[in-house]
């Protein structure tokens, strides 16, 4: 509990994943891959609960060797390519209240944000509550101007690929602009409910530092996630 609101981590990790096999599984430095989401709500200290949605057994008991509860094992229905994220989430609030459990808020964490620590996540509850916020987002810093870029032709002629006076401008003369880094969705348990989504009017953005916003989506990723941890003194707790 928090100010005076109970408070759900859920951290989704389907047992299928095709840039990276078995990627919730994978080691990063030493450990499993979604351990680091789970170590980091426990760190936090303040979640009711810490539940894994997962459809995969062998993720069901990693999950709870790392502190985890794995109340329920995911439909495959909602563990494919196409299942929607907000989809899951749902499934898991009504299996709750299925079962007499009820929580203020809910904080999605999903196990792809490995450097995401336990003060991302007080940060980002705490301007929940100086903002009288619906929800929270997490976002960085955009690596590259969404002006410097657009679709290609079939010829791959760039005639009009960028505006001329966006050419001219150097890049620290362009707005900044921000990208979803998928680490931290937090929001108002009935505000979910409502409107199956954690973005409307009220919705804030945390930002993140960019060196800890790494998304493991593939191979790469999870090489750039090993290498942040070692050179940077990366604390993701």
């Amino acid at each position: 509990m928090y100010n005076g609101q109970t408070i759900l981590a859920l951290i989704p990790a389907r047992g299928g994943s095709k840039g990276i096999p078995r990627k919730n599984l994978r080691h990063l430095s030493g450990k499993p891959l979604i351990s680091y989401a789970i170590e980091a709500a426990l760190q936090a200290g303040f979640f009711d609960k810490i539940i894994v949605s997962t459809d995969d057994i062998n993720i069901a008991d990693v999950s709870k060797k790392y502190g985890a509860e794995v109340p329920f094992i995911r439909p495959e229905v909602l563990a494919t390519d196409e299942a929607k994220g907000i989809d899951v989430v749902l499934h898991a609030m009504r299996w709750l209240e299925d079962h007499n459990e009820k929580f203020d808020l809910l904080m999605l964490l999903q196990p792809t944000s490995p450097l995401r620590n336990s003060e991302d996540i007080k940060n980002a509850l705490n301007l929940f509550f100086e903002k009288n916020a619906d929800a929270i987002v997490s976002v960085c810093e955009a690596e590259h101007s969404p002006l410097w870029m657009n679709t290609l032709r079939e010829d791959l002629c760039m005639k009009d690929f960028i505006d001329k006076e966006v050419l001219d401008k150097n890049r620290q003369e362009l707005k900044t602009y921000y990208r979803l880094n998928g680490a931290i969705y937090l929001a108002k348990w009935d505000y979910i409910k409502q409107c199956n989504s954690f973005y409307g009017d009220k919705t804030y953005a945390y930002i993140m530092p960019k060196e800890r916003s790494v998304d493991v989506d593939d191979e790469l990723d999870l090489k750039f996630a090993e290498f942040l941890m070692k050179t940077k003194d990366i604390s993701v707790k």
